[in-house]
Order: C-alpha cells, then structure tokens, then sequence
C-alpha cells in the first residue's frame, strides 16, 4: 500500500497551524503502520524547523515548478505514479487526479465565507474554487472540528455525512508541556523587553479575523486600571494587515504595545509561560491550536464563544463577545486582577488537554485514510 502525502506546506518560511499539523502526523504514521509505504511531495525544500522525521517506510520527492504546482506538477506525478490513496492535509485538489486514486482531505474551516471581508476577493475566489473542488473529488473528508463539520453540510447539502469524520487537532506536549527554567524565560523575554507576568500574549498571525483592533482597543480601556501591563502581538503580519498596524500606531499606549514578528518555535513556551493572560478573541476558528498551547503553558485563556472555540476551550477559558470591545477590556481586567479566576483556569485548562493528543489525531487520521 503506498500513500502519497501533498506536502508542500513543509517547504513555507511560515510556521502555521496547518503545517504543524502535517509534521505531527508525520511524526507519527511511520511507527503506526510500518507495512505502508508514504511519498511526500513538495516543490523545493523543507523548511528547517518543519522537516520532516526520516523513518524507513517514507520517501520524499521535490517537484520543482515555477507556478500552479499543484495543478501541473503534482498532478502529472500522481498520473505517472499512481498511488492507491492521496492525502491531501489542507483543503486544495487538483482539477485532475487519476480516478482510481482514492481521495482524503482535510477541511480546516471556511471562515472566507462567514466573513468575507476579512480576506481580499482574489483569496476568496481561489479558496471557494479549491474548496469546491476538494468536495467533489474527495472520498474521504476530515473536519478538525465538530463546527467545521456543520459548516460543510450547511454550505454542500448534497454532501454525505458519513463521508465526514471529526478528528480534532492535539498540541505538542513535549514543546509546550515543560516549564521553561526561570534564567531561560527571564533570558528570553528580556530580549523582548518583557518581564514575567507583566503582559497579555496573543500567538497568530496578523490579519483581520484575528479581531486583533478590538483587542487593541480593550487593551486601551485596561490601562487606566493596570497601567502596568503590557500587550504582544507575536506573529507575521498577513494580509489585510495595515489596519492592525494603524491601530497600534493610533493607540495612545502603542509603546506598550509589541509586535514581535515571526517568533522563533523555541522562544514560544518562554512567551506563553510568561504571560499572565493569552488573548484569542478571534471572529472565527477552525480550531485554534494556540489555546491548547497556552493551556499546557499553565496560562489563563480569553477567548470569543463563536465558531470551533467553544468546542476547543470547553469550560477552560473566560469568554467575551468578539464584537464587544468593552466586553473584551472587562474579561481582561478581571484575568489581570483576579489571581483565583486565574488559578482557577490554569487547572480546567490543564484538564482540558485531556481531550487532545497528536497521538489520537495521527492514529485516527491514518485509520480513516486506510478504512
């Protein structure tokens, strides 16, 4: 049995959910099933902090193509190939695959359609265009979360719910699980200006359904109670993201309001374990992996009740409306202050993380794709 893997998301400088995603699985279906034989593909090479694990029943192939590589390149190997299963880790198809191939992908979400605006019209035209066609051309779909699951049945009503499985995301224990010594964490976040328990943290990328505005707003409003505090903003800046970076250039408090970039992979447990508060207000979410990294991290959570969220965080997290700006300022105020709400937290978010393990998602990935 040979699976091919469509993973050329390993090769990007960005380190997103989605590639952490593939990399664990890849950690993991060489030791799950040994018989099979997995090809991964990609265009040129790994990035170094997403390489891939070397076990002995994995081949990688680099397909070099200037543009459209997954409509002409990959496609063409697949014909000359032929492998019995692809598994495509993100919700992109090629128009022609051959038919014999038995198809999975995973949806992560379709925020483009329940908020539009947050993305420029070209990004939603190609979203719908591949979300379209990895729907009809799958046999198999994985939805990371029960929310992404309704989400397709609400926009495909022709679509087979039995041809969906929900397998939730984990997070990366070993990472985010250990807790950073005191000279490490004082060590890194010096290098960002920052003390321990002196600011609000927020891991993403920088872009518009992230409501990164209104979090700066509240942050504003909470400075008149806690003029100490402190707002990160760790993540890349995306697209759309001028705003955001007018309105902290607007803000009456943007000396206190830092945005770090790209954060090395190994500074982020210091980071997170360093903040006395994790703020993820987004409007929407497939999933969100980084409140289960701040849960393993022992810090408090904030978070919106829309979307997958709710089903990620469960009872573990203070909830805000996305869209109240006040709202958002209050449950900040109260995580800042509130040292039992806090406390309080970081044991329901340590249970949590019960619920979520790579191991159950690589092992219930791979059972699907070789049903």
């Amino acid at each position: 049995m040979t699976i091919a893997l469509q993973a050329a998301d390993l090769d990007a400088a960005r380190i997103d959910g989605t590639r952490i995603y593939l990399l664990e699985l890849l950690k993991r279906f060489g030791t799950l099933a040994p018989e099979t034989a997995f090809h991964l593909y990609h265009k040129t090479r790994f990035n170094p902090e997403l390489t891939p694990p070397h076990f002995d029943n994995y081949a990688e192939t680099a397909l070099p193509f200037p543009s459209q590589w997954m409509q002409t390149r990959f496609a063409l190997e697949m014909f000359r190939t032929r492998p019995e299963k692809i598994f495509f880790p993100v919700q992109a198809v090629p128009v022609f695959l051959p038919a014999s191939a038995e198809i999975t992908v995973t949806v992560h979400d379709i925020a483009w359609r329940h908020y539009p605006e947050t993305f420029t019209p070209k990004t939603r035209f190609k979203l719908d265009f591949l979300l379209n066609r990895a729907v009809a051309r799958a046999d198999k779909i994985i939805a990371v979360s029960e929310a992404t699951r309704q989400d397709l049945l609400a926009s495909f009503p022709n679509l087979d719910d039995r041809n969906i499985r929900v397998i939730h995301h984990g997070f990366t224990q070993e990472r985010f699980g250990i807790t950073v010594s005191v000279d490490e964490k004082t060590r890194i976040l010096a290098s960002y200006g920052l003390r321990d328990q002196q600011y609000i943290l927020y891991v993403g990328a920088l872009q518009p359904r992230k409501n990164l505005i209104r979090l700066i707003e509240a942050f504003g409003i909470l400075k008149a109670s806690a003029p100490e505090a402190k707002l990160v903003l760790a993540g890349e800046r995306a697209w759309l993201s001028d705003p955001i970076i007018a309105a902290r250039e607007h803000s009456p408090y943007r000396d206190d309001i830092f945005l770090t970039g790209q954060v090395p992979s190994d500074h982020l447990p210091a980071l997170y374990q360093g903040a006395r508060t994790f703020a993820f207000p987004s409007l929407f979410e497939g999933f969100g992996i980084p409140i289960l990294e701040a849960f393993a991290s022992g810090t408090p959570v904030l978070t919106a009740r829309n979307s997958s969220l709710p089903e990620v965080a469960g009872d573990a997290a203070l909830y805000a409306d996305a869209f109240d700006t006040a709202g958002i300022a209050e449950a900040l105020l109260q995580l800042w202050t509130d040292a039992s709400c806090r406390a309080e937290l970081i044991t329901q978010g340590r249970a949590r993380l019960t619920h979520f393990s790579w191991d159950t998602c690589a092992r219930e990935t791979l059972d699907y794709i070789l049903e």
